[in-house]
Order: structure tokens, then sequence, then C-alpha cells
């Protein structure tokens, strides 16, 4: 490495000062009035511009049967409730 391909501190740090993280940006639902990141599906209701795009009640229901056949499989009888 020579000395004149070296660069100082400051030029550096210059060059880095853009690379800064910044938060993101949330909007808030209008069914349901969670955050939600911008330009996505609202996660807590399935919406996206007043329109449901997934129906999460659904998925919700079919994970917890998912769970409880595999609970079932693993110990032989149903789960309490």
């Amino acid at each position: 490495m020579t000395v004149r391909m070296r660069h100082t501190h400051g030029h550096t740090r210059n060059r880095r000062s853009h690379h800064a993280l910044t938060e993101a940006r949330l909007s808030k639902c209008v069914k349901c009035g969670t955050l939600h990141l911008r330009h996505h599906m609202c996660t807590a209701c399935g919406t996206y511009r007043n329109r449901e795009i997934i129906d999460v009640m659904t998925k919700i229901l079919k994970r917890e049967e998912k769970r409880r056949e595999h609970h079932e499989a693993k110990t032989g009888k149903p789960e309490k409730e």
C-alpha cells in the first residue's frame, strides 16, 4: 500500500456520513388502527387500502388446528383448553 492511496479519516467519515439508518415509516391502519409499514398490508387485520387481502382469522384458526393435531399426535391425548 503506497502513501498516495491512503484516505484520511475525514474523507472516510464524509463518505460514511450517508450510511446512517433511518427509522421505519409507519402508518395507522384505517380499519383496526394498528401501526404497519407504509405500502404494506396490515398484519393485524389483513387489509391494504381498505381491501381485504388475507383472511387473518382463517389463518389463525388453521394454525391452531395444526398445533392441536401435532400435540395429539405427540402425546396421544387431546389438549386441554
